[in-house]
């Protein structure tokens, strides 16, 4: 009896595939549910400056100093929260770091001390550092080649959707509720996040090292591209700044302008959805029309509208919000999209600790020199100049001439 079409061996031959693909998938997914809680929570503190401002009395120095401690706490651990995943494993460093965040975010909900909340923004920005780092690098090594860029500009656009519905949630809430009860409900949201990401990463193999099941994340010395990596860098750092010091005084130029809490929630909602389509549909373009094209666009783009909205009345002002929101968003996707082709496979994990710690640093001070700049000259005056800053990007693109794919 001739057994000659057996269909076992071809099940053999599919099921690893199909194992991949699912681990690449949960990966995918884990980290994206990461950064949607962790930029929502945070991207939702720009709402809560201008309330806290009155509530203190603070000068714009005191609010960008408070967007300084969270943002500079999570850039300072970037580095750690890698050493650390190597230790305790990816998925409980990713999930605790989320969950870290939520619980300090909730202890400064139950205060009226300036000085607490500004403890639990530290810890909140400590707990909020290891989510793009370990996220980045899980789903580099899961993904390769141009599905990478992809898969990361995804990553990308789904923290874009966190800052869409944080902020917009938190201004619906604080006008109807106190500011307290509004951080509450928006906390323990959050705050079951953690234990998803958790669930989704159960059984899934998180290595840099494909023979290591522990969960653990095996960080190996590899080699940059130096002159090119350091050039995307300053990018990011001078893109970081930019974006970071105008959102966290956009509210106080709508203010200006008459907008109440209603309004600011809607020009923040037009300007993170602008920026979840910015972040998609940029990393995409780059990838087909290239990089350095592309960040020279975005670049120039965002300068030319930030200078244009500061002159414009309100409403004009929420007409530039969602075009603002794409360019000045979408580059992000560019950059760190761009550093698996400028590192070797091994030191994926440095790479995006470095960068990210680069990047969110110089996020985390410029806040606090826009706002001295706002105290002494405006906060019209001190976006203009921010504007004009971000034009240095464009020859910090030369270097990367042949090492990024075209």
């Amino acid at each position: 009896m001739q057994h000659s079409d057996v269909p076992t061996p071809k099940a053999d031959s599919t099921a690893p595939e199909q194992a991949e693909l699912s681990s690449r998938r949960k990966v995918l997914a884990a980290a994206s549910l990461a950064h949607l809680t962790n930029d929502g929570l945070t991207d939702m503190l720009y709402v809560f400056f201008p309330v806290w401002q009155q509530i203190f009395s603070l000068s714009f120095a005191q609010v960008g100093l408070m967007k300084a401690l969270f943002s500079g706490a999570m850039a300072a651990f970037q580095i750690p929260a890698g050493s650390l995943a190597g230790g305790l494993g990816l998925r409980s460093v990713l999930a605790g770091g989320a969950m870290l965040t939520c619980l300090a975010l909730l202890c400064g909900s139950l205060t009226d001390s300036f000085l607490m909340i500004a403890v639990c923004l530290i810890l909140g920005g400590i707990g909020a550092s290891a989510q793009h780092p370990l996220a980045s690098a899980a789903i580099s090594h899961a993904y390769s080649g141009k599905s990478s860029r992809v898969a990361l500009s995804t990553y990308n656009f789904t923290g874009d959707l966190g800052k869409l519905l944080f902020p917009a949630l938190a201004a619906f809430l604080i006008a109807h509720v106190s500011w307290q009860s509004s951080l509450r409900i928006l906390t323990l949201t959050a705050l079951a996040a953690g234990l998803a990401i958790i669930g989704i990463l159960h059984s899934v193999p998180l290595s840099g090292s494909p023979a290591d099941k522990s969960g653990t994340m095996t960080v190996r010395r590899g080699r940059f591209i130096s002159a090119a990596f350091a050039s995307l860098m300053g990018i990011g750092i001078l893109d970081s700044a930019t974006r970071m010091g105008f959102l966290t005084f956009l509210p106080f130029l709508l203010l200006g302008k008459g907008a109440d809490m209603t309004t600011l929630g809607i020009a923040l909602s037009l300007i993170f959805a602008g920026g979840a389509a910015g972040k998609l549909l940029c990393g995409i373009i780059a990838a087909r029309a290239g990089a350095i094209k592309t960040i020279i666009i975005t670049e120039s783009a965002t300068a030319l509208l930030i200078c244009a909205m500061v002159p414009l009345p309100l409403w004009g002002a929420l007409c530039l919000c969602p075009f603002l929101g794409v360019i000045l968003n979408g580059t992000s996707s560019i950059i760190y999209g761009s550093v698996p082709e400028l590192a070797e496979k091994e030191a994926h994990s440095r790479a995006f600790a470095i960068l990210y710690t680069a990047t969110i640093g110089a996020g985390a001070i410029s806040p606090y020199f826009y706002g001295l700049l706002g105290d002494r000259v405006g906060v019209p005056q001190a976006m203009q100049v921010a504007a004009l800053i971000i034009l240095v990007t464009v020859p910090l693109t030369i270097p990367l001439r042949g090492r990024l794919a075209a």
